[in-house]
């Protein structure tokens, strides 16, 4: 038997050092948006991120700042842009700004801006809402990421949405059992759990012409149905339920993405005390927990693109 000789990898590298992916802009401005035009006032809370990618070689080498748009200005055009173009939806919003730095600002050839919106109700006062005073509710986030590249004709556009530390919790209706079993396996199986989960779903639209008020609550609507009605034998079995349902009922959703903690909460051994415990009360475990991943998708979802890249491309 001849021996293979494997070359092995070199430990030390010669060729030119060059810049690679980059992209700035500004971080995390919060923007709240009151509507006054009428007695009754609206409001929109959001963080906007605005990311911008091209040819800014030269800063990076030189420190030549000619093509460089200052981060300010961003977060200027951030504040100005929810007035002058509103703020009815993140998505239009996210879109109106994009569209302004590919199109107006030069050397920029691609523009990725993320929008998160913190929810708000109408205080409830002597059994009436009223029209200037809201309760901040509780921690679910909505988002919704705009990415457009090039000009003209060429111009390309992808919009994300989702939401995001959306805490869920069922009492019954879900088991695990029959997993493998090693050496080291001392879990014991159970046909009768709680299933709480966090969770993050992103979905990928594959055009503009869309409701983006109706179909985030739509979506988000058939989230929490899946969860609550499917007879869960798997965290991931949940997961599968809710990304396709809400591909069949939005045919212009190309793939849904979820990431979901597997929140334990394990019976709490009362026996010490002489008591029972038949399912009623439980330790909640927060660390470590399972984290179950997914995407659920179309056989024939249009290429992604750049929709889902944060960093530099």
């Amino acid at each position: 038997m001849t021996a293979q000789i494997t070359q092995a990898a070199p430990t030390h590298l010669t060729g030119d050092i060059v810049l690679g992916p980059h992209q700035y802009g500004k971080a995390e401005n919060r923007v709240v948006r009151i509507y006054r035009e009428t007695d009754r006032h609206e409001i929109r809370d959001v963080s906007v991120s605005t990311s911008l990618r091209g040819d800014f070689a030269a800063a990076h080498l030189q420190g030549d700042q000619s093509s460089v748009l200052p981060t300010d200005t961003q977060k200027q055009t951030v504040y100005a842009f929810a007035k002058q173009r509103g703020l009815e939806s993140i998505e239009s919003y996210g879109l109106e700004l994009a569209r302004h730095f590919v199109d107006d600002v030069e050397p920029v050839r691609c523009a990725r801006i993320d929008v998160e919106e913190y929810a708000w109700a109408r205080a409830q006062v002597n059994g009436r809402e009223h029209d200037h005073t809201w309760i901040r509710q509780g921690q679910e986030v909505r988002t919704a990421a705009v990415t457009v590249e090039g000009t003209g004709d060429e111009q390309r556009t992808w919009v994300t949405a989702g939401l995001k530390d959306f805490t869920l919790l069922k009492s019954t209706g879900s088991a695990f059992s029959g997993f493998l079993v090693d050496e080291y396996t001392t879990l014991t199986p159970t046909e009768d759990r709680i299933l709480a989960t966090t969770l993050i779903a992103e979905w990928r639209y594959t055009t503009t012409d869309v409701d983006w008020e109706a179909t985030y609550l739509g979506v988000r609507a058939l989230f929490v149905e899946r969860f609550a009605e499917v007879h869960s034998l798997a965290l991931q079995q949940t997961l599968f339920e809710m990304g396709k349902a809400a591909l069949e009922a939005y045919p212009m959703i190309a793939e849904v993405r979820l990431a979901a903690p597997n929140k334990h909460h394990f019976d709490y051994d009362l026996s010490p005390f002489g008591l029972d415990n038949p399912n009623e009360v439980f330790h909640a475990d927060d660390r470590p927990y399972g984290l179950i991943q997914a995407t659920v998708q179309r056989s024939d979802a249009p290429d992604a693109g750049p929709a889902w890249t944060r960093g530099a491309a």
